[in-house]
Parts: structure tokens; C-alpha cells; sequence
């Protein structure tokens, strides 16, 4: 007698799955330390039977990051992030920006509470992400959810005016929160705490039919130069095509953990990026 196979889809408000490790700074603003990194991923591909296509010739973006909050840091406090993006083209920013609110929390049910839908008028994107993290050691994995607004060309004149009132036009979820529309916003660290990303695309990783991911470094910089982390991070699209794929959603799973113990030498402890902009966990 045979025993039925129950395959457990993805949960279907997820739309992407994020994998990230972050990387010691140390080194990462040189090229041949970055070549090095994926020269180890090349071979750790090829071990292990996961198609890898890597870009040999792709271009490094860069960009100014940076997040508001209120000086009480309410919107840590209620799992919200509202971080600002500027691409640049060398001195040069763009005079439009990348805007996302998230609300980001260990559970899906915190995270789907928040609505962090725009106006109307204003074309957005929004994702529910499962990110995928390195847990406590080696070779361990957590899950964190975040619910995404992302609007992709604001302009720069036309961000916030340092209140939380001039947010809320963009944003009408956050004036359901408990927090005083009064407060003024700031970013976080200073006006001088803007980080400096630099953004490689590495390549596209394969673990099965539909679920193919999306592998690039991205490097924090105080400035050009000075690296404060580095992020290894793969990702891919779920749709109702790929949902139920248990077996290759399963492989990205083991794939990420032995990574880790691949690359255990490259490791830095720490959750996210963002995490360590506020200087306290997520």
C-alpha cells in the first residue's frame, strides 16, 4: 500500500523568497576580493549540482541608502522601515528616488496586519517577502516576513518634509499606528549617516522548474573606500506556477545552509544590513 505524499506549498501570500548572509567588510571595495568570492561560489555550485550562470561582464551599481524615523525610533518599535534609495551615476544622483515602506516581523501574521499600500495615484509594487536567514551556527536558517510598498520613481524634491504628517500622504497605513503625527522624521544616524551601496550582480542559481534565483553582492560604504558590510544574497519570484514546487524550494533551502558552511571564513555575525544602521537587532 502506498503512503500519500502531501506536498506543502509555499504560503500563498508570499510573492519572493530572499536568502542572505552578510559578508566581513574587510577587503570587499577591491575587486579581486569580490573575484574570490564568486571564483568559491563557481566551485561550490559546481560540487553540489546547482546550475550556476554567471555574469562575467555585469555593471556595478551604485546608490545612497537611508532611513527615516521618528527621534524615538517609533517605527522600529512597530516593525516599520521606510528607506529611500538614490541611484547615482558616479558624483551624479538621480533626481528620483526608490521608496519602500515595509513592515518586517518574525511573524507573517504581524507583518500581513500592516497595510503599507500607497495613495492611489501613486504606482507602486508591492511584495510579501520571506526572508531567509543564517540562524544561531553554521549551517541553520531563520525566517523573517516583511510586507513591501515599493514606489520607484519619486522625486527627490518631493520626499518627506521631515514630519510624520508629510509621510502619511504617501503612506495612509502609518496613520493607524500609535504614534503622535506630530513627530518630526529624521534619518537615522544624521543626514551625514546616507550609506553608499555598490551592487553586483553575480549570476542566476537554478534548484528546479520555475525557481530560478537571482545571486548578487551588495556593500555598504560609510564612503568610497571604507566598507561597513558586505550582503551575499540570492532571490526569486513565487507565483502560482512555482508554489507548489516543494522539492526545489527544498534545494534553495539546502543550498543556503551549506553555503554557509562554505563560506563560514567570509561570514559576519549579524541579521541585516538595516539591523546594524540602528544598531540593534531585528
Amino acid at each position: 500500500m502506498q503512503t500519500e505524499v502531501i506536498v506543502k506549498k509555499i504560503h500563498p501570500s508570499i510573492t519572493n523568497r530572499e536568502f542572505k548572509l552578510l559578508i566581513k567588510p574587510k577587503g570587499l571595495d577591491r575587486r579581486s576580493k569580490i573575484t574570490a568570492l564568486s571564483e568559491q561560489l563557481i566551485k561550490f555550485c559546481k560540487k553540489n549540482k546547482v546550475d550556476f550562470f554567471h555574469l562575467d561582464n555585469a555593471n556595478t551599481g551604485l546608490r545612497n541608502i537611508y532611513f527615516y524615523d521618528t527621534p524615538g525610533e517609533d517605527f522600529r518599535l512597530n516593525n516599520i522601515i521606510l528607506r529611500v534609495r538614490e541611484s547615482r551615476q558616479n558624483v551624479w544622483v538621480d533626481d528620483y528616488a526608490e521608496v519602500t515602506l515595509k513592515c518586517r516581523a518574525h511573524e507573517m501574521d504581524h507583518a500581513s496586519n500592516f497595510d503599507p499600500t500607497p495613495q492611489k495615484k501613486i504606482k507602486s509594487r508591492i511584495r510579501f517577502k520571506e526572508e531567509i536567514l543564517r540562524g544561531d551556527g553554521l549551517g541553520t536558517q531563520r525566517q523573517i516576513y516583511s510586507n513591501n510598498a515599493i514606489l520607484d520613481a519619486v522625486p527627490i524634491d518631493d520626499l518627506f518634509d521631515r514630519t510624520l504628517s508629510s509621510a502619511n500622504k504617501f503612506f495612509p497605513g502609518l496613520a493607524k499606528l500609535a504614534i503622535d503625527k506630530k513627530s518630526p522624521l529624521r534619518i537615522v544616524g544624521g543626514s551625514t549617516n546616507k550609506i553608499l551601496e555598490a551592487c553586483l550582480p553575480l549570476g542566476n542559481l537554478v534548484f528546479g522548474d520555475g525557481v530560478q534565483a537571482h545571486c548578487d553582492i551588495a556593500i555598504w560604504m560609510k564612503s568610497a573606500g571604507d566598507p561597513i558590510v558586505g550582503e551575499l544574497a540570492f532571490s526569486y519570484r513565487v507565483n502560482d506556477e512555482n508554489r507548489a514546487q516543494a522539492k526545489a524550494h527544498k534545494r534553495a533551502d539546502k543550498f543556503f545552509k551549506q553555503l554557509q558552511i562554505e563560506l563560514a571564513d567570509w561570514l559576519e555575525i549579524g541579521s541585516t544590513k538595516t539591523a546594524l544602521i540602528y544598531g540593534k537587532p531585528e
